[in-house]
């Protein structure tokens, strides 16, 4: 029975750690969460290669390691070999280990490239960070902003994530290229969002771009990763991206929804969680 239990419960832990097909951290997680944009199959890509490379030279290695113990052992080789000086090997130990990390900087160089270099965007969202919360502004689609603070256990609703959901989600259009720039009012926060490969600081009185593609409607979720105080495991940030026309619908009723009486964009300040 207790062996029965053990299997079980490997059986679900691999089963975790690969991966369900959810935008969301899963218990037991080992693996990426599924990629939603293209900078993020792009970083999906390189890590596997970098899996297949490092798993090669470890097998590699291990196996010289086990060829000297058995070859060169005390027994089968009483008297050593006074050689000191291979070229042959000390020029291919030299070359290959160089044609190898060329290989990965050409891959590496050229996936920064990809992620720094903005394409045409559709549309912009300034995301600015404050402790412990975060105001997103939509300069280009009705010349709003709104507060995403994090939902408190006591009031999350079925199906709501702890930690993780927001009172008023980031709702992005779905397949489009959106420029998120990034602020700060008083430390250094983060922007993150792994199914998205994004990862941007947002410095005071600096600011700095993003941009992602989300590939299909739905709900994806992140964090400030960035330690900005005690209340930095409390500033998560909740995207809902939606199909195009469901997106023009959201943004009409935004534009009523987050007006003050004389029009400007209304803005509140989040209590900080109890710990």
């Amino acid at each position: 029975m207790r062996v029965a239990g053990l299997l079980a419960g490997g059986v679900a832990f691999f089963a975790a750690a690969s991966g369900a097909l959810a935008a969301e951290p899963q218990p037991w997680e080992m693996n990426f969460q599924p990629a939603a944009t293209p900078v993020m199959r792009d970083i999906e890509d390189f890590h596997t290669a970098l899996l297949w490379v490092i798993s090669l030279i470890s097998l590699f290695v291990l196996g010289l390691l086990i060829y000297v113990m058995v070859r060169f052992n005390h027994r089968k080789n009483p008297v050593p070999s006074r050689t000191t000086h291979n070229t042959l090997v000390e020029v291919a130990w030299t070359i290959v280990p160089i044609l190898i990390l060329v290989g990965i900087s050409i891959y590496s160089f050229k996936l920064l490239y990809f992620e720094g270099d903005i394409p045409k965007a559709d549309m912009t969202i300034k995301a600015t960070g404050h402790q412990w919360y975060w105001t997103f502004e939509y300069p280009d689609n009705g010349d709003f902003s709104f507060d995403a603070n994090l939902v408190q256990q006591a009031d999350l609703k079925p199906g709501q994530l702890r930690l993780l959901t927001t009172d008023n989600p980031l709702v992005v259009p779905a397949g489009v290229v959106v420029r998120v720039q990034t602020t700060s009012t008083d430390v250094i926060h983060s922007f993150a969002v792994p199914s998205f490969g994004v990862k941007e600081d947002a410095v005071p009185g600096h600011l700095n771009e993003t941009w992602f593609k989300v590939d299909a409607p739905g709900i994806y979720y992140g964090q400030c990763s960035e330690l900005c105080g005690n209340g930095h495991g409390f500033m998560p940030i909740m995207v809902q991206a939606l199909s195009k026309a469901d997106y023009d619908a959201w943004v009409a009723q935004a534009k009523t929804k987050f007006a003050k009486a004389d029009g400007t964009p209304a803005t509140q300040v989040a209590a900080v969680p109890a710990n």
